[in-house]
């Protein structure tokens, strides 16, 4: 199992913006193909111009797999075109994270 960590900010102002743009136009493509989040979450404290997603996969292969297939869908296409118009977001980081051993070991019990 990995997980997609992607932490986006938004230009201060813009985050309600973006998120309902999103809900509105991404959210169900990107469900299609990625399955549920294991998190979809706006930030409270710190950087509150910034949300966060946490997508899990079973490998790196599925992850490019169902990624690629996002990536390919003309609707995702389009909602990409409409998210940069907008110019909401500044920035973007993602992290691939693997679970340590004692908490794959929890996960089986």
């Amino acid at each position: 199992m990995i997980y997609d960590h992607r932490t986006y900010t938004c230009r201060p102002g813009t985050i309600a913006k973006h998120l309902k743009l999103y809900e509105a136009e991404g959210w169900q493509i990107q469900k299609k193909h990625l399955g549920d989040p294991a998190v979809y979450a706006a930030t409270e404290t710190g950087d509150v111009n910034s949300y966060v997603h946490i997508w899990q996969y079973e490998s790196a292969a599925d992850r490019a797999a169902k990624r690629a297939k996002l990536k390919a869908d003309p609707e995702w296409q389009e909602y990409l075109k409409k998210s940069a118009e907008a110019g909401y977001l500044i920035s973007q980081i993602n992290k691939i994270l693997v679970p340590t051993v004692f908490f794959s070991d929890l996960k089986k019990d």
